[in-house]
């Protein structure tokens, strides 16, 4: 997270804002945390290859429909309209404190985008469904103006290439989370004035060509709501109904397309990177070396993600070959895999900044000028730490982890005996099971050390 932000988590509270504090600190011990987390995992695959012999998920046909009247409500336009009004409202109060609001720790600009936003439409989107979709204020703006023209929003000037895929999506989380974690000075109004101006304008201009179903997969924050938004409970089916569902299901339903596995690798690169960049190691390494700051950040964010990228790839191709069933298209095949173990490093991370964070956004939002003021009512709150005790972050940030990898385990499985013979199926997935260990205790080494 940046360092703003990261500095202002340490001050007041003593509480971490990010990560679980330093080994030494930690109320678990770290060789039985990290074994004990590695056999949850490798037991769930074991189990799962005795009792799951045959597909069950069915994505795009599962779940019960909500009640008739529930469903109307929530697919009238109206609904549709009070949510996009509510987003553009957001947005032009964060307009109004990054343009006209002072520079300083005050502003409620970087808490908006660092933590209400990124952070805190993780939770929205896996609790609720995909709501930036309906939000988005970029996507309300393009639509808006075409109606005024007496244009049909999605149309535009050339259909989108179907080879595009999700690729502007990663290449737009990847965008982000270097704003994030590498750019310097990234929490002060000039970059930020720059960056909202960069993505306003780059999605207007590709609505402009491609119409607004440039959205689904080119704007970042579309993506990364939708895809932790198929892990909760409510979706659709494929017939459009609004249904209720069991976890996880909704991946089942995502389909295989370019750019997907590269997606899905920034996701779990990013935050990985993340931690790493916190830990004593990395920090040591950095300050040992006469290398800018900002090439040391960047090789490190790009690398992270070209690692998790490539050993994911890798361990699928070789799933096929040890499955029986040979593939070039298996990595997009099984990509909805990595998505719960990217939500269980999001809420291992980043669940003590949303609380500690958010509650300081809340406060800050309530004078977007810095005058004084507090239009909201909430300038006088006092941030608590109830829910950020040592003993609490540490086992819930274990258990993210290891159920976001043995959510993994359940979609890889799920889909290797829709895929792979009979025979093959268990057996091609010990590379991703492999794959899956390392990554869990990867992920908890950054916890532990960052």
């Amino acid at each position: 997270m940046t360092a703003a932000l990261r500095a202002a988590g340490r001050s007041a509270l003593a509480a971490p804002a990010h990560g679980i504090g330093g080994r030494e600190d930690l109320p678990l011990p770290l060789g039985l945390t990290v074994t004990g987390a590695a056999l949850a995992v490798v037991i769930s695959f074991i189990a799962l290859g005795l009792l799951w012999r045959e597909q069950r998920l069915h994505g795009a046909r599962a779940g019960r429909p909500l009640p008739a009247a529930t469903r109307r409500v929530l697919d009238r336009p109206w609904t549709r309209r009070a949510v996009a009004a509510i987003g553009l409202l957001a947005f032009a109060w964060t307009l109004l404190a990054l343009v006209f609001g002072r520079d300083d720790a005050r502003n409620p600009a970087p808490w908006i985008g660092y933590v209400l936003l990124w952070v805190g439409l993780v939770p929205v989107s896996v609790l609720i469904g995909p709501l930036w979709r309906l939000a988005n204020p970029i996507r309300t703006g393009h639509a808006l103006v075409n109606r005024a023209m007496g244009l049909d929003p999605r149309d535009g000037i050339r259909p989108l290439p179907a080879r595009l895929g999700w690729w502007p999506a990663a290449a737009g989380l990847l965008a982000f989370t270097w704003l994030e974690l590498v750019a310097p000075d990234n929490a002060t109004l000039p970059t930020l004035r720059w960056a909202m101006g960069l993505y306003c304008g780059t999605h207007l201009v590709a609505a402009l060509v491609f119409g607004s179903t440039w959205f689904d997969r080119g704007d970042a924050f579309e993506a990364w709501s939708g895809l932790y938004g198929l892990v909760g409970p409510f979706g659709r089916r494929v017939d459009g109904t609004l249904v209720v569902r069991a976890p996880l299901v909704g991946l089942d339903a995502l389909p295989p397309a370019p750019g997907l596995v590269a997606t899905v690798a920034v996701m779990v690169g990013s935050t990985a990177y993340d931690g790493l960049s916190g830990s004593t190691a990395w920090v040591s390494f950095v300050q040992s070396h006469a290398w800018p700051r900002i090439v040391v950040g960047t090789l490190g964010l790009v690398t992270t993600v070209l690692v998790i990228a490539l050993l994911f790839v890798g361990c699928t191709l070789a799933a096929g070959v040890v499955g029986g069933r040979p593939d070039r298209s298996l990595p997009a095949a099984f990509a909805p895999s990595l998505v719960p173990v990217a939500l269980g490093y999001v809420v291992a991370h980043y669940y003590s900044l949303l609380v500690l964070e958010g509650q300081r956004a809340l406060v800050r939002l309530s004078d977007p000028l810095g005058t004084g003021a507090d239009w909201l009512g909430t300038a006088h709150l006092t941030p608590s730490s109830a829910l950020v005790a040592p003993g609490i972050v540490a086992n819930l940030q274990v258990a993210a982890i290891v159920l976001g990898h043995v959510g993994g385990v359940v979609l890889a499985h799920d889909r290797a005996v829709a895929l792979f013979p009979e025979k093959g199926a268990v057996r091609g997935q010990l590379p991703l099971l492999a794959l899956m260990v390392t990554l869990t205790c990867v992920g908890l080494l950054l916890l532990f050390w960052s």
